[in-house]
């Protein structure tokens, strides 16, 4: 379960932005938030108002705290491994950036990217499709194209998309607490990659026990998609509390990796150590020889051998696949190969 933190996240130096009242008067304009539980696609949405802090709110997805949502300061990022992942967002070069969001939820990562970083393009994917209504109607978020919201399952919308489209890819995807299978493996980690610039981030949100073997196997997958040099030049790493890294307890465990090229950023270089140990709660960031140790021989997560059998279908012509639509009704257009020209988000 995520661990929820008071403070802002360091990477939020912008000062929150206040809404206006009709007349020109500022203040919140407070959104009608349901007090009960909210049927969804897959279960039920319940909005926890935070009793210290009037404007804020906690998301509850089927039972589980899946996002924080401050409606006046989109800065705020509560969540410590929000906070981490922000961090790693940092050593990025300023400017707007191509982010695309795997879990979208209540979409606080979204708006603190639009928040820090404003004119970014930004794609929110996630499972629920009456989720992402409600989300849209309750929280301050960014309209499209600035923010688009596509019910999708998460590796079915990254193999549609078109290659090194995104400059940074947040997979934050649960199945109560834990991520499913066909997510962690070296298919998933692969098609992340193809879809991320040059330089480009790939975050993972890991949840894991004692002694955090999928931790492990899921670095030891990462490591075989971006390559054996990751390791000397800082693009591999672990981020989390010393305590959680130790394996001490489960909790969150972000994981980050980076497609080679220009403008990619050094994992194990002084600027992130620094901005981690300054946050609300200090975490710390294995990267080089001492993550390749922590990883050991840990073997790579794959996808299950498909089972032959006999295909008795009626030929229909091409399969085209679901009709996946964005929010604004456009079609989640093939990528190349797939049936189709190029794919936009």
């Amino acid at each position: 379960m995520a661990r929820r933190t008071s403070r802002r996240s360091s990477g939020s130096s912008a000062p929150p932005t206040p809404t206006r009242r009709r007349g020109g008067q500022t203040g919140p304009a407070r959104p009608a938030l349901p007090a009960e539980p909210v049927p969804t696609s897959t279960g039920v949405a319940r909005v926890e108002r935070d009793p210290d802090r009037p404007s804020a709110v906690t998301l509850h997805v089927n039972g589980v705290p899946s996002s924080y949502v401050d409606l006046d300061d989109p800065g705020l990022l509560a969540f410590e491994y929000m906070q981490q992942m922000a961090a790693v967002v940092d050593e990025l070069a300023p400017g707007p950036l191509r982010v695309l969001h795997l879990g979208a939820a209540g979409c606080s990562m979204p708006r603190w990217v639009e928040h820090t970083r404003p004119g970014s393009t930004q794609l929110g994917v996630d499972l629920d499709a009456r989720l992402l209504e409600l989300v849209r109607a309750w929280f301050d978020l960014p309209r499209a194209p600035r923010l688009r919201l596509r019910p999708d399952d998460a590796r079915h919308a990254v193999e549609g998309l078109a290659d090194a489209s995104w400059d940074v890819v947040v997979r934050d995807v649960f199945a109560g607490d834990r991520t499913p299978d066909h997510l962690v493996t070296l298919g998933m980690a692969a098609a992340v990659h193809r879809v991320l610039r040059p330089g480009g981030v790939y975050l993972v949100n890991c949840a894991d026990r004692p002694p955090l073997t999928l931790v492990r196997r899921e670095l030891a997958t990462l490591a075989a998609v971006v390559g054996e040099e990751a390791w000397a030049e800082g693009r591999l790493a672990a981020v989390a509390e010393p305590a959680q890294l130790k394996g001490r307890r489960y909790g969150n465990v972000v994981l980050v990796a980076v497609r080679a090229g220009d403008g990619a950023p050094d994992l194990a270089g002084p600027g992130l150590g620094r901005a981690l140990r300054s946050l609300a709660v200090p975490a710390r960031v294995l990267a080089g020889d001492e993550l390749r140790s922590f990883v050991g021989s840990a073997a790579v997560l794959r996808d299950p051998e498909p089972v032959a059998t006999p295909d008795t279908r009626p030929d229909t012509g091409p399969d085209t696949g679901p009709d996946v639509r964005d929010e604004d009704g456009d079609p989640a257009a093939p990528r190349p190969g797939a049936g189709g020209g190029a794919a936009r988000p």
